[in-house]
C-alpha cells in the first residue's frame, strides 16, 4: 500500500527541524573553531568533555523521543486534550532526571574522567569544561520536552526560532568568554561551556514565551495542571526507557570511540574532533527527517493506516539520502577549505582530507539507516530499536578497538568504521519493518 502522505508534507515537518539543527550545529562548529585557536589540548578537551556531557544528556533526549511518539499517536487519534497531560508528566520526569544526573556527576564525574583519559592536560581541561557545561542539563531537558510536544503535533517552526536565538547568542558569548572580550573574563575552554549553558537557557525562554502567547495551543491544555498519575508515567516509561538507553548507548559508544583514539595521541584526538564537527554538519538533514519519520509513522498508525508505514519510511529516506548526498559532494570538493575553518596547521589539514572523504560516504549510508531505524521506534516497538542499536554499536566499538589496539592502523583507517555503522543499521531496520512484527503495538 502506498502512503497518502506527500513528499511536501514530510518536508513541512522536517525542514524547520533541519533549520533548527543547522543552528544547533553552528554552536558545535563555532565552539570547535574557536577552541582550535587555543591548540590541540583545547580541541581534545572539547571532544572528550563535550561527548561525556552528550552521553549523559542523551538519557533525557531518549525520554523526549518516547514522549514525542505518544503525543504523535494521540494527535493521530484526535485525542488533543490528553496531549498536555502527557507533556506535563514528561516535564516532571525530565526535571527529576536532570537533578539526579547532576548530583551523580558532581559526586563521581571527575573520578570517572581521570580513570579514562590518559593525557593529564586533556583530563584537567575536560574537567574544567564540564564544571560549567553540566548545568546545561536542566535547560536541555526542558528543551527536549518542548521539542517532543511541537514535533508530535507537527508544528515545528518554533524549534527553528528557539535554536536560532540560541546559536546567535552562543557565537557572541563564545567570542567574549573564550578570549576575554567586551570586558568579560578570558576563560578558554570553560568559556565555551558557559556560553553554551547561557544560550540553552535563552532558547528555553523562547519556547515558554511562544507557548504562552498562542491561544491555538489551549486545546492541548499544555499548562493546565492535572493530578499526577503514576499509571500514565509508567506507560510513558514503557515506551521511553528503551529510547533512553538507546540514545545513551549511541553517544556513550562515540565517547568510547574518542577515548580509543586518545590512546593514539593528542594530535589524532584533535583532528578527530574537527572531523566530528564536519560529520555532525553532514548529519543535519538526517536529524530533521528522522524526527519526521518518527512522528509520521506514529501518526499514521494512530489513524489505523499501518499498511502505509513502509512506503512512508521509504519516501522519507529518499528525501534524506538526496539532501545528504548534495552535502557529501560539497564537503568532498571543499575538504581542505572546511578543515581550514578549524585548524591552521597544513599538516593537520592534510591528515584530515582523506577522513572527510570517508565520512562523506558514511553520511549517505547513515541517511538511509537512521530513517529506517526511527521508523522502527515510531511504531512503538522501542524495545526492538534498542536491541538493534545495541547490536550495531557493540560491533562498532569492537571493530574500532581491534583496528586501534590490535592492528595499530592509522587514523584514516579507524574512521572507516563509520561506513559499517550506517549500512548495517539500514539493513537490520529495513527487514524488521518489512516483517510487520510491529503491527498492533499500542502506546
Amino acid at each position: 500500500m502506498k502512503t497518502t502522505i506527500s513528499y511536501n508534507r514530510v518536508w513541512q515537518i522536517a525542514y524547520p527541524i533541519i533549520i533548527g539543527s543547522i543552528a544547533q550545529n553552528v554552536i558545535n562548529v563555532t565552539d570547535t573553531a574557536f577552541l582550535g585557536r587555543l591548540g590541540e589540548v583545547a580541541l581534545g578537551a572539547g571532544a572528550i568533555g563535550g561527548l561525556f556531557y552528550l552521553a549523559i544528556v542523551m538519557l533525557g533526549w531518549g525520554f523526549g523521543i518516547g514522549v514525542q511518539i505518544v503525543i504523535a499517536r494521540r494527535f493521530g487519534e484526535g485525542a488533543y486534550r490528553t496531549i498536555g497531560r502527557v507533556a506535563q508528566h514528561g516535564f516532571f520526569f525530565l526535571t527529576a532526571l536532570a537533578l539526579l544526573l547532576f548530583i551523580i556527576y558532581q559526586s563521581f564525574g571527575n573520578s570517572i574522567l581521570s580513570s579514562l583519559v590518559e593525557s593529564e592536560a586533556i583530563n584537567l581541561s575536560s574537567a574544567g569544561f564540564l564544571k560549567y557545561r553540566i548545568w546545561g542539563l536542566f535547560f536541555a531537558h526542558t528543551s527536549f520536552l518542548f521539542n517532543a510536544f511541537y514535533v508530535g503535533i507537527g508544528r515545528t517552526r518554533i524549534i527553528s526560532l528557539a535554536t536560532v536565538v540560541m546559536v546567535a547568542l552562543n557565537i557572541v558569548l563564545d567570542y567574549a568568554l573564550i578570549f576575554g572580550h567586551f570586558g568579560l573574563p578570558q576563560m578558554g575552554v570553560e568559556g565555551a561551556a558557559l556560553a553554551s549553558v547561557i544560550s540553552e537557557g535563552a532558547s528555553v525562554l523562547v519556547f515558554i514565551a511562544f507557548s504562552l502567547s498562542r491561544s491555538s495551543l489551549k486545546k492541548y491544555r499544555l499548562f493546565t495542571y492535572r493530578i499526577f498519575s503514576f499509571k500514565l508515567l509508567f506507560r510513558l516509561l514503557k515506551i521511553s526507557v528503551p529510547t533512553m538507553f538507546q540514545s545513551f548507548f549511541a553517544f556513550a559508544v562515540w565517547f568510547v570511540f574518542f577515548l580509543i583514539i586518545e590512546k593514539m595521541g593528542e594530535t589524532e584526538l584533535a583532528i578527530s574532533n574537527v572531523i566530528r564537527s564536519i560529520y555532525v554538519l553532514l548529519m543535519v538533514p538526517i536529524m530533521g527527517f528522522a524526527s519526521a519519520a518518527n512522528t509520521l509513522v506514529s501518526f499514521v498508525i494512530g489513524q489505523d493506516r499501518s499498511g502505509e508505514v513502509l512506503s512512508l519510511v521509504k519516501k522519507v529516506a529518499a528525501l534524506s539520502v538526496g539532501m545528504v548526498m548534495v552535502l557529501a559532494i560539497f564537503s568532498s570538493i571543499f575538504a581542505p577549505q572546511l578543515l581550514s575553518l578549524y585548524i591552521t596547521s597544513d599538516t593537520l589539514v592534510a591528515m584530515g582530507i582523506p577522513i572527510v572523504y570517508i565520512i562523506s560516504v558514511a553520511a549517505i549510508f547513515l541517511a538511509a539507516g537512521s530513517i529506517l531505524f526511527h521508523g522502527v521506534s515510531g511504531t512503538g516497538k522501542t524495545n526492538v530499536s534498542l536491541i538493534i542499536e545495541s547490536l550495531v554499536l557493540t560491533l562498532y566499538v569492537a571493530i574500532t578497538a581491534l583496528l586501534v589496539l590490535h592492528f595499530k592502523v592509522n587514523l584514516t583507517m579507524v574512521w572507516t568504521v563509520e561506513l559499517f555503522y550506517g549500512s548495517f543499521l539500514a539493513i537490520v531496520s529495513y527487514f524488521y519493518l518489512k516483517s510487520n512484527r510491529w503491527v498492533g503495538r499500542k502506546v
